[in-house]
C-alpha cells in the first residue's frame, strides 16, 4: 500500500491541506479559521479609533482658537470610531476655509490639511502598533 503524503501551509486565515494518492491525484482541502474575520474586524475598529483621536489631537494646536469653543465642538461632534471629525460651531466651516491665521503661530484655516501633510506619517506607524496589538 502506498503512502499518503500530506503537505501543510497554515496561516492565521486558516490551514490548507494537500494530499497525494496512489494514482498520482492530488486532494486540496481548505480549512478557514473562524476567528479571523472577528479579529480583524476588532483591529480595523480599533484602528480607526486610534486615527480618529489622533486626527483630533494632532488638530488641536492648528485649529483657531478665541474662545476654544471651536476646539470643544470638534470632540463633541466627533464619534470616535467612525472615521469622521464633526466640529458643531456653527461658525466652523468658515473658519476652515477663511480663517486668515492672524495673530501669529500655527492656527488658521485648512486645520485637518496641514495637521495630515505633517502627521500622516506618524499616524501611520502608530495603526500598524494598533492593529498588530502592541
Amino acid at each position: 500500500m502506498a503512502q499518503k503524503r500530506v503537505f501543510q501551509i497554515s496561516t492565521p486565515r486558516g490551514t490548507l491541506y494537500q494530499t497525494k494518492g496512489q494514482n498520482g491525484t492530488v486532494k486540496a482541502r481548505l480549512e478557514w479559521n473562524p476567528e479571523f474575520g472577528q479579529k480583524k474586524a476588532q483591529a480595523f475598529s480599533k484602528a480607526q479609533e486610534f486615527i480618529d483621536s489622533e486626527c483630533l489631537r494632532y488638530c488641536d494646536p492648528l485649529t483657531p482658537r478665541r474662545t476654544g469653543y471651536l476646539i470643544k465642538s470638534g470632540q463633541l461632534g466627533t464619534v470616535i470610531g467612525s472615521g469622521e471629525l464633526n466640529y458643531l460651531a456653527p461658525y466652523a466651516r468658515r473658519q476652515y476655509y477663511e480663517n486668515s491665521g492672524s495673530g501669529g503661530g500655527k492656527r488658521g484655516k485648512l486645520w485637518f490639511e496641514r495637521m495630515k501633510a505633517a502627521k500622516k506619517e506618524t499616524i501611520k506607524k502608530g495603526v500598524v502598533h494598533v492593529v498588530k496589538g502592541n
